[in-house]
Order: structure tokens, then sequence, then C-alpha cells
């Protein structure tokens, strides 16, 4: 009993929430099986649904879903206001999927703004960024420098979680974009954390990988600001608990943010 409740834990933690079949089945095995062609009857016409209810909105196409997002997070004029808004957007196909919005935690007005990648199935479930395992560990590298989640503001690039922790495509990154920007322009913090290689990458428009970005200052700018945000990529929590030996490198980032922050109180 023990045996398998170890098995399914290190089974969520890797992602697997969902259950597909009642019984296993041994791929492998398939795969030895010699393949039989069997003819294909000719399809049948197809006919069109009968309506039952109400029919799902349609899901605007990319470019369409692009331009409403940036039409309604350019009209948000307070960080609730961007909350609303995304309530209301329905051009991202990870809402059909997640239970619900993703949107920050913290207090919006705080110096430090952190922004990760993507909800996982604990955020997911609480409606709030970094409360699972990672989540844990980042509220301890932000104790050890004197923070918590009343002195910082936290968020991701993508505000709902991908279906099995998948990584979100460029597709959907870009359709939440304007609402990130529009997030930091709002909250305009002195300190821009960038917690992960999505978000470095994104936000930064870089090509480079984390472990060259992070450990140093770069600058984020956008036309709705009055001025540039220094900002320091870092690893993800969830990377340092796949890869502890990283957590030396981690340390020294917020040593630095730390000390920025020193000069700014």
């Amino acid at each position: 009993m023990n045996e398998a409740l170890t098995v399914l834990r290190w089974l969520v933690e890797a992602g697997a929430d969902e259950a597909i079949g009642e019984v296993p089945v041994d791929r492998y095995a398939e795969a030895a099986r010699p393949v039989i062609a069997v003819p294909t009857p000719a399809a049948a016409p197809t006919r069109a649904p009968a309506v039952t209810g109400l029919a799902e909105a349609p899901i605007p196409a990319p470019a369409a879903a692009l331009q409403s997002a940036r039409a309604l997070a350019a009209a948000a004029r307070s960080v609730a206001e961007l909350k609303e808004a995304l309530d209301a957007f329905d051009g991202c196909t990870l809402k059909r999927t997640a239970t619900r919005l993703v949107f920050a935690d913290g207090n919006p007005e705080a110096k430090v703004m952190l922004i990760g990648e993507a909800p996982g199935a604990d955020e997911d479930r609480a409606g709030l960024p970094f409360v699972g395992v990672s989540g844990q560990l980042l509220d301890r590298m932000l104790g050890a420098i004197g923070l918590d989640r009343r002195s910082a503001y936290i968020t991701n690039v993508i505000f709902w979680r991908p279906p099995g922790n998948r990584q979100p495509t460029p597709a959907e990154i870009a359709t939440c974009l304007p609402f990130v920007e529009r997030h930091i322009e709002l909250a305009m913090p002195e300190i821009l954390v960038l917690v992960g290689g999505a978000s470095a990458k994104t936000l930064l428009a870089r090509s480079d990988g984390i472990t060259k970005l992070r450990g140093h200052w770069l600058s984020y700018e956008s036309a709705g600001m009055s001025r540039p945000v220094p900002a320091m990529p870092t690893y993800h929590p969830a990377f340092l608990l796949r890869q502890p030996a990283q957590k030396r490198e981690a340390w020294r980032d917020w040593l630095a943010i730390a000390a920025r922050l020193a000069t700014i109180n």
C-alpha cells in the first residue's frame, strides 16, 4: 500500500493528474504484434450534430484573438480592471481546459514583481500562482532576502494551466502577452524578477537560455511605461527542485536582487 501511494505521489508531482483508462496497457507488447490491414468501409454521409443546448462560443482565430487581447489590455486602467478583462477574454484556448483563471498574488504596489511561466495543477485549483511545491521554495527564497507575499507581487506569462502541465505554445504566449505587458505597466515595479527561461525570453525578446541570461541585470521597457525597469532573470524553483546543485547560482541572483532593492529603499 505504501509503495502504491509513493508511485501515485510521484505521478502527480510529474504532472500526470488525469486517468485515461481503467487498466494499464502494455505498449511494448502492442508494438510487437503484427499489424493486419483491415479494409476501411466507405464513410457514411455525415450529418450536423443536433443542438441540445447553448453552443460554446467559438475560439477566435489567432490574429483576431491577439487583436482582442490588445484592445482589452489597453482599455484596463487598473490591475482590478485588467483581471476583469482577462475573465471576459475567450481568445486563449487554455481557458477551455483550465479550472480557473490564475491572475496574481501578493501586493500589486510592491517594489518587486515576479513573473513565472504558467500555472500548474495546484495553482489551477487554488487560482493563485506558485502555491505548489515550487511555490513553497519560492516563498523560502523570498523570505531569505526579507520579502514575502505582502511585499512582493507574483504572476505568470500564462494565466491558465496548460493541460498536463505541458509547455505553453508560442501562440498561447503571444495571445497572453498584451495582458502581461499591461500588467507590468499598471503595477510599475522598481524591479522585475523573471522566473525561468520562458518568462525571461518572452519579456526580454531574447533567444538565449536561462543559464546565459540569469545573474545579469537587463532592462525591460514598453511603450506604456514612463521608464525602463531593471530585470533579473533567475532559475525557476521547479528547475531547482530537479537540479538542487544550481541553488547556489540562484542564491547569487537573489542576493543581487536584495542589494538592488536596498538602494531603492
